[in-house]
């Protein structure tokens, strides 16, 4: 099965926030509070998303929701679309007891969406997969030391040293010698690729494109089916599968899911959608857009907000799991 336990990025093994968190003025005083409840819970603790937004003195589910996008905002919290190297895909999530300005650069990126997409390497590491099909750093790559101002400052030249106790006539203790600046170390050029790790690159990238190509037919093909069914024959233009195919495809390359695409399809009603149909159908199923009704805002969605265990296409796109947005809390070990 597939690890969808979080991965907490933290500089120390217990829930003892540092300074510089407790006093983060961007942070309402409810965003510092759920961020050491979400810190504190134990590696076989697992916790549906309803829990956190009930229970008595718990904030509704929209206050919920409304922290963890300014905790997103602010580098100290996301949820992660995670892609395997056996091809399976979970949904996890990120915490960190200190605010990693790359997660924050992300959120904005991804157009403020807590789930980010971030594929596995071959030494388990993940990394970020931007819509251009870049990868970039997933914020873990380098252990954290808390910073310089966290540890304690030697006393000043003039400032007396501790006296000793009980001993009226003790001398002050001389003050400790001043820390020499050593100049941080040149970082090496980096290594041009061999042509065998430039092989194993474009392997790789083989696959990934080739998963893509498989996802969105399995997609597709779904859907002509189930659109001939309810909504008639096709009669449009020539090559409108090839076409239906080539938008899905497009969808999941920048992070949309299988099942988020067969609901903007169902919710589109059209065999093959005009582009700002499809983009339109694609945000209101994410609840990124209010969708236009008369009667107001889509009903909130655990599966939209929270994602689903597995990105894998179900016979029936609109049902929903009860248990898919279940997230185990702990500490996943990182080399």
């Amino acid at each position: 099965m597939s690890d969808t336990r979080p991965r907490v990025k933290r500089r120390t093994p217990f829930v003892i926030v540092e300074s510089a968190t407790a006093r983060d003025t961007r942070l309402k005083y409810a965003d510092l509070g759920l961020l050491t409840y979400l810190l504190d819970q134990s590696e076989d603790w697992a916790v549906r998303s309803d829990q956190l937004s009930t229970g008595e003195g718990r904030e509704g589910r929209d206050a919920v929701r409304k922290m963890l996008h300014r905790l997103a905002s602010f580098g100290y919290y996301r949820l992660e679309r995670r892609r395997f190297r056996n091809g399976k895909t979970a949904m996890g999530t990120a915490i960190s007891d200190h605010p990693v300005e790359q997660w924050a650069t992300d959120y904005v990126t991804f157009g403020h969406k807590l789930d980010i997409p971030v594929v596995e390497q071959e030494d388990g590491t993940f990394r970020v997969k931007y819509p251009d099909g870049t990868l970039g750093s997933d914020g873990f790559d380098k252990a954290d030391a808390p910073p310089a101002d966290a540890e304690h400052d030697e006393p000043a030249d003039d400032e007396p040293g501790p006296e000793a106790d009980d001993e009226p006539n003790a001398e002050a203790a001389p003050p400790a010698p001043a820390a020499k600046r050593v100049p941080p170390a040149r970082k090496p050029p980096a290594a041009k690729k061999t042509t065998q790790e430039k092989v194993a690159d474009a392997e790789e990238k083989a696959a990934q494109e080739k998963a893509l190509d498989e996802e969105a037919q399995k997609v597709a093909t779904w859907w002509w089916e189930h659109a001939e069914k309810h909504l008639g024959k096709y009669a449009g233009q020539r090559g409108g599968f090839v076409a239906v195919r080539k938008m899905i495809r497009r969808a999941l390359a920048v992070g949309y899911s299988q099942q988020q695409c067969a609901k903007a399809l169902q919710h589109a009603r059209k065999h093959f959608p005009a582009a700002q149909q499809w983009q339109d159908a694609l945000g209101t199923v994410t609840q990124h857009i209010q969708p236009k009704q008369p009667n107001g805002r889509i009903p909130y969605s655990d599966s939209a907000t929270w994602g689903a265990q597995s990105d894998g296409l179900s016979s029936t796109p609109t049902s929903t799991d009860d248990d898919a947005d279940d997230a185990t809390f702990g500490v996943v070990e990182r080399p």
